[in-house]
């Protein structure tokens, strides 16, 4: 890829400026997808004089908290050099040449939709922490 969308990734951290709740016994914070109405309310976007998205990408949702910033990147990091290693690639514009990607179930299918999120309008059981 030559980029990458991280909004979901970074939302999970201390360091992003949304709450962090308690859902069903668990740490979560707030997300939406920058597609969605909420995000367009935040001013974000220049609709250049319309008052409506011509259609909502995001969702208001939920994601696991996931501690400091730093250590997750750090992790991550560690993560993308194990898949490199992987490939036999030792830097990006190898790994984009190196790397395949294959559907390995049937399930990848539905990932077209919302994703490790957990829907706002489906968690009842929500204390703010």
């Amino acid at each position: 890829a030559d980029f990458v969308m991280l909004g979901r990734y970074f939302a999970r951290f201390d360091e992003s400026p949304t709450n962090r709740v308690r859902v069903n016994g668990q740490y979560m914070k707030e997300y939406w997808g920058e597609g969605s109405n909420r995000a367009r309310n935040w001013q974000r976007y220049d609709l250049g004089g319309a008052t409506k998205l011509s259609f909502e990408e995001g969702v208001d949702s939920y994601v696991p908290y996931a501690g400091p910033l730093a250590e997750g990147v750090q992790t991550t990091l560690y993560k993308v050099k194990s898949t490199m290693c992987n490939c036999g690639a030792l830097t990006i514009p190898e790994l984009q040449q190196k790397a395949k990607l294959t559907v390995v179930s049937s399930t990848s299918i539905v990932e077209g939709g919302s994703h490790d999120v957990l829907l706002k309008n489906s968690t009842p059981n929500i204390m703010n922490g």
